[in-house]
């Protein structure tokens, strides 16, 4: 999931989705500097982690974002931010006795 969030393309992707609006490749392209063959990938990379959904709508595919997945990676950093905090603490003990 970080691994496909660490890119600048599919963190705007993600940005564009945040709406909660389904939105098909076309508007997706709107204003990137990439064909939509490039966001189709990107687009895959973020379903494959399961950060975005697909639905077909008649011909065309139209993408979701699933908050629950982003809310699941927040939960995780604040974990893992909270167990950082604490060692800095600790440390700071440590080093001011």
């Amino acid at each position: 999931m970080f691994a496909a969030l660490g890119d600048a393309t599919r963190l705007e992707l993600v940005a564009r989705l945040s709406d909660g609006e389904r939105r098909s490749i076309t508007e997706l392209t709107e204003g990137l500097a990439l064909t939509r063959q490039g966001v189709t990938k990107h687009l895959r990379v973020l379903t494959d982690a399961g950060l975005v959904n697909r639905q077909r709508v008649g011909r065309e595919s139209r993408f979701a974002l699933r908050p629950r997945a982003i809310g699941d990676a927040r939960a995780y950093l604040d974990r893992v931010s909270a167990q950082w905090g604490e060692a800095i603490e600790r440390l700071r003990r440590i080093v001011e006795e």
